[in-house]
């Protein structure tokens, strides 16, 4: 405990814009280009309106498990607390996972947003490229290193200069918005009318580029021991939702407006700064582009630090060796902090051989998160049962189930084949946590664990047959 007290407290407003710099990275940035190669201007905005009320609900619930479990640090911990040890490693390193995997995909769209400006760097999977992102992942490894609040403290000045350009880019779609081209086949059907099957498809295409960009909606609970007040994570994670789904809907959805879906589709990425090249000429790229940098670097920066705090906090529930949770004089987790940096380098260097870098990284992103979601609305679930009779938790009950149920439809949907090959990460965490288990007098894992290990083992499997085998892509 005195540890924790002499280390300087987030506010909320930190805390907002590391929610708000956590989820706007290069998402929004490419989110027009994918969401035109999935869907017509109807079935998104359909998707947005699922996506919205998931999200909101996932949320509401983790609001609801800060404010009546304030003791709880890190996402993880909802889901030690609800369904035993493994299930907070699980939950845990899955996030951990997502993180670094992020990462990665924010240094491809970097370095194709550098490439605008430098034509060297081409689409940001070339040799220069991946040196230039080797370079800047280390040194924000060094920079978060020096001390995590620190970084908190630039990322809201980071946040407030990389919301510019999109404000911009949406004020200037605005004007330019013309609603006959907007509503041109606006259901994107054979017919150009309402056509249940095909609109459903387009939405489920839609799912994980819509769930991308929310990812780190919960960041302010994973730095939630380190807020002023406990209650300033919930309502961070609140304000930070709103803020976002309205600069997404509008970013995502005026382009439409402006050029058809087809046009729209065939744009190189980073999709905003060339529709912004189309609306205002040269001007409007370097000012996405510029804009685009910012905002990438604001969101590495988070995902810098989140990854490593996931770990000391898992070292502090011993569901991993005490040396993943080494801290220097700082209180930086330093072996954490190079153990990611490390496995950022090695897959920046698989991006010479990986089609579509950005999409498959943000996709396994997306699955390995939605893991950690999942358990987060069961325990909700749980929670409310458990409670039902206090005030206000059949109301929570009902938003933990609405959770549950988005997010368990969403990996369906969207991302089962990149579920599994998240799966083949997990295995050596549970030599890991094994150990961990071993150091407090446990067995290495109980029997149920051990099944549980089966089914990934065996999940990890088909993963990598799918690759295998050529089903499917990377």
């Amino acid at each position: 405990m005195e540890e924790k007290n002499t280390v300087k407290k987030i506010s909320l407003m930190a805390l907002v814009a590391l929610v708000i710099s956590s989820s706007i990275g290069g998402g929004v940035f490419g989110l027009t280009s994918d969401l035109a190669n999935a869907s017509a201007p109807g079935p998104a905005l359909i998707g947005w309106v699922i996506v919205g009320v998931g999200i909101l609900m996932l949320s509401l619930s983790l609001n609801n498990l800060l404010n009546k479990e304030p003791e709880l640090e890190g996402i993880f911990t909802y889901a030690e607390k609800g369904f035993g040890p493994f299930a907070g490693f699980i939950s845990g390193w899955g996030y951990w996972l997502s993180a670094w995997l992020g990462n990665v995909a924010f240094a491809t769209i970097l370095m194709s947003a550098v490439g605008y400006f430098f034509p060297i760097f081409k689409s940001g999977q070339n040799l220069p490229s991946i040196l230039i992102a080797s370079i800047l992942c280390w040194a924000l490894t060094f920079f978060v290193n020096r001390g995590i609040e620190g970084a908190a403290a630039i990322n809201a000045i980071v946040t407030v200069c990389k919301l510019i350009p999109i404000f911009v880019f949406i004020v200037v779609a605005i004007f330019l918005f013309k609603i006959d081209v907007f509503s041109a086949n606006f259901w994107g059907t054979m017919s150009h009318n309402f056509a249940a099957g095909d609109v459903a498809l387009q939405i489920k295409k839609c799912m994980m580029v819509m769930m991308w960009v929310f990812v780190g909606i919960e960041g302010a609970s994973m730095l939630s021991s380190r807020a002023e007040k406990k209650s300033d994570a919930g309502k961070a994670t609140i304000i930070g939702l709103i803020s976002l789904l309205t600069i997404y809907v509008l970013a995502s959805m005026l382009p439409y407006g402006i050029l058809t879906q087809a046009q729209l589709a065939s744009i190189h990425q980073p999709a905003m700064l060339y529709i912004a090249v189309e609306m205002i000429g040269p001007f409007g790229g370097y000012l996405i582009g510029i804009g685009l940098i910012i905002s990438i670097l604001g969101s590495w920066l988070s995902w810098t630090m989140l990854p490593a705090e996931t770990m000391l906090l898992m070292t502090r529930s011993k569901l991993l060796p005490a040396y993943f949770g080494k801290v220097n004089d700082k209180k930086a987790p330093t072996f954490a902090l190079v153990l990611t940096a490390g496995l950022i380098q090695l897959f920046l260097f698989t991006l010479l051989f990986t089609d579509k870098a950005y999409n498959f990284a943000y996709s396994l992103c997306t699955a390995a998160i939605i893991v950690c979601y999942i358990l987060v609305a069961m325990y909700q679930v749980k929670y409310s049962i458990q409670h039902i009779d206090e005030k206000g938790n059949k109301a929570q009950l009902t938003f933990g189930l609405i959770a549950l149920l988005f997010q368990i439809s969403g990996i369906i949907m969207a991302g089962v084949s990149y579920l599994l090959l998240c799966l083949i990460a997990y295995i050596p965490g549970i030599y890991f946590y094994g150990k961990a288990r071993q150091a407090q007098g446990e067995k290495f894992l109980s029997k149920g664990e051990i099944g549980m290990t089966i089914v990934i083992v065996i999940g990890a499997c088909v993963g990598i047959w799918l690759i295998a085998s050529g089903r499917m892509v990377v």
